[in-house]
């Protein structure tokens, strides 16, 4: 049997992203989560909080654990199924992912075991300020992450010496032109992720009638997040999508299977690209809503796919597909973070079962938005994998076909088990909810730990 080395290296590296996105994405937002109800900790003194605290940094060690990982494993995949593209352009994304390591991961696993193991044994204010730590942590992990990858999208500050990549403006690298809309889509991805998460365990446990003091406590915060956010994602998006249309057009061209560049573009709801034909099948369109948004003209034009030839385009129906899961997923989160809003306004939140039925039972649509969208932006890229300067032919090691199949087999049947161990682990600790009693009255703790690490934050802040 032949195997296909490019082929299978680029799949295994796809499968190996796609479980690692996931746990990044959701440990980006579940550490602000917990620094935000230890603040509120002690701020307050309502022992909910704590309570809600202590049960999602549960959550968050086993996500943190499984996250770490999956990306262990990529960084050796640089080396052994890519090492065209390490020798190339290592000087570049080599210092980046250093510096992701020695100033986030280094602070949040430091931190962490604070957070998991220092409860009354470090004064709760430092208790808490290690969860912030944390938080920050994993938002400066994603800041170094996406400015790698983003510089894969946008390449600046560098110079070509025999075929090597050479620095010459870090600070242009760091900041290249589509980093900063990248880096707050992924932030608010992530943070949306958390939320929907957050917001499906709270309303599970109202349906349940289980720790419903703490589920309402979740459903408001969850809402009150996603109120915002949501249509925020949505202008960010738009945003993000002019920065990329202007640097990687052909990928914004095959997100809307746009073949034409001398004609407006329709915004396709449903169509079939057919990319031998470089034409569409089963369109159901809005006439011109493509060079709407992309242009913000009705006869706004923008460059079609049929403008490079076909070893330049990417492909059409994997990019086009994604962008509408992703987009479809957006709507929906923003449906329903309005509707809930409308809900707790008319203090009916709580009672309207249908709706707390439903976003119990969709949790998982962050994460799916969050792999929709790295598909588009990987797989829309193509066929460069350091655009305009590296193709990913060129890329890959010289490594026999069936020894890269040999891995990817390998890792799909160790990832099925450990995951799916890590996965009805965080179930059950859900299921088991958490655990202790919550305060109805802040002031009845007077005298407890909760009242002395209220005090002590108290006291911590006017010194400060």
């Amino acid at each position: 049997m032949d195997f296909d080395p490019l082929l299978l290296a680029r799949l295994q590296f796809a499968f190996t992203i796609t479980f690692h996105i996931i746990f990044p994405s959701f440990t980006i937002g579940l550490s602000a989560y917990m620094a935000t109800l230890g603040a509120l900790w002690l701020r307050t003194g309502t022992e909910r909080y704590h309570l809600l605290m202590k049960f999602w940094s549960k959550i968050f060690a086993v996500s943190f654990a499984m996250g770490v990982v999956s990306g262990i494993v990529m960084s050796y995949e640089f080396g052994t199924n890519w090492s065209r593209f390490s020798l190339t352009v290592g000087n570049v994304i080599g210092p980046l992912i250093g510096y992701e390591v020695l100033t986030a991961f280094f602070l949040e696993a430091t931190f962490l075991g604070v957070l998991l193991f220092g409860f009354n044994k470090v004064p709760p204010w430092l208790y808490v300020m290690s969860a912030a730590i944390v938080a920050a942590g994993t938002a400066m992990s994603a800041f170094w992450i996406l400015s790698a990858n983003s510089w894969m999208q946008t390449p600046v500050g560098y110079e070509m010496r025999n075929g090597v990549a050479y620095p010459l403006d870090w600070l242009s690298i760091v900041f290249n032109p589509s980093f900063p809309y990248r880096f707050a889509h992924m932030l608010n991805a992530a943070y949306l992720t958390t939320a929907f998460v957050v917001l499906a365990v709270g309303a599970r446990y109202l349906l349940a009638g289980r720790h419903v003091e703490q589920g309402r406590t979740m459903l408001r915060m969850a809402i009150g997040l996603t109120a915002i956010l949501a249509p925020l994602q949505l202008i960010i998006g738009d945003q993000h999508g002019l920065n990329t249309l202007q640097h990687q057009p052909m990928k914004i061209a095959a997100m809307e299977a746009h073949w034409d560049g001398s004609k407006p573009a329709d915004f396709h709801i449903f169509a079939w690209p057919d990319e031998k034909a470089g034409s569409n099948r089963f369109e159901l369109s809005i006439p011109k809503g493509g060079s709407l948004i992309l242009t913000h003209k009705m006869n706004g034009l923008f460059p079609g796919l049929l403008s490079v030839p076909e070893n330049e385009r990417p492909p059409v129906k994997t990019v086009f597909f994604a962008f509408r899961i992703m987009l479809g997923v957006g709507f929906f989160m923003i449906a329903a973070a309005l509707l809930g809003a409308f809900f707790w306004w008319r203090g009916t939140l709580f009672e309207t079962r249908w709706y707390l039925y439903i976003v119990a039972n969709t949790w998982w649509v962050g994460f799916v938005a969050v792999i929709a969208g790295w598909v588009v932006t990987e797989t829309g890229r193509q066929p460069w994998i350091v655009q305009g300067l590296l193709r990913t032919a060129d890329a890959s090691s010289p490594v026999p076909g069936a020894t890269v199949a040999g891995t990817l087999a390998l890792f799909v049947i160790v990832y099925g088990i450990v995951f799916s161990f890590g996965i009805y682990y965080i179930n059950r600790l859900i299921a088991q909810g958490p655990q202790g009693h919550a305060a109805q009255n802040p002031e009845s703790f007077s005298g407890s730990p909760i009242s002395a690490a209220r005090d002590a934050g108290r006291e911590a802040i006017q010194k400060s």
